[in-house]
């Protein structure tokens, strides 16, 4: 692990910087700019683009759809406090050549440990790919991070996922309705029947779904979201 060299762009001075991997273990890594450009050209197979994160009110880079869906379940996480895409460079030696790669995420979790992801389809793992997402797993255990290699996410929670964070700007908090919906939703109760108790639907819905995806109203993950789903307010100091 001496040997490992970390690249990554300063977010205040926006310049490069260089360490080795026992000197980055404090460096505020969900802040870094994109280590690399994301390119677009013509006839390119995969999309690229930015997705606004709610956690951080910044945009977040992908370079496919599967890592913009990853990103949109990071910024669903409430553990996750702060995210940056392509945060950095590794570079290590590996017989007569140096190896490379550049982890898709970092995410900064409550506590202030660190998370590094690594997306790529199951359907398109090589061999040669395998072994560097192994070795970026052993690099993030050295300095105490968590790592994951991230493929295709589970398709309801997804679903879920991709409509609430329609929700996830903060302008949806209007605070009385956010009131009258947490005490309305105290005990587990029906969406949709709950939620027209409160007031026009066309007004508390998208209050609601807000509530869902900040984490003070909950709901079943693993179910579609819908008017009958179960809806409760989170309880305070419990995970």
């Amino acid at each position: 692990m001496d040997l490992v060299d970390v690249e990554w762009v300063d977010g205040e001075r926006n310049g490069f910087r260089r360490g080795g991997l026992a000197s980055v273990s404090e460096v505020a890594f969900e802040a870094a700019r994109p280590v690399r450009r994301f390119s677009s050209y013509r006839g390119q197979r995969h999309f690229t683009g930015w997705y606004w994160a709610a956690t951080t009110e910044s945009l977040v880079g992908f370079e496919s759809w599967l890592e913009r869906d990853r990103a949109m379940l990071l910024d669903a996480d409430r553990r996750v406090v702060g995210l940056s895409s392509q945060p950095f460079r590794l570079t290590w030696p590996d017989g007569r050549r140096d190896v490379s790669h550049t982890p898709d995420y970092f995410a900064r979790l409550e506590g202030g440990s660190g998370l590094v992801v690594d997306v790529r389809p199951a359907d398109r793992m090589e061999p040669r790919d395998a072994e560097k997402f192994s070795a970026t797993e052993a690099m993030c255990q050295a300095v105490g991070w968590s790592y994951q290699l991230a493929h295709e996410p589970d398709p309801v929670l997804l679903s879920n996922v991709r409509w609430l964070a329609g929700y996830r700007h903060p302008r949806y908090r209007v605070t009385e309705v956010s009131r009258r919906l947490l005490d309305a939703f105290a005990e587990p109760a029906g969406l949709a029947a709950t939620a027209e108790l409160v007031g026009d639907l066309v007004a508390v819905l998208p209050v609601l779904y807000h509530l869902v995806w900040c984490g003070d109203l909950r709901i079943e993950w693993s179910t579609p979201l819908g008017d009958g789903s179960l809806v409760s307010a989170a309880v305070v100091g419990h995970g």
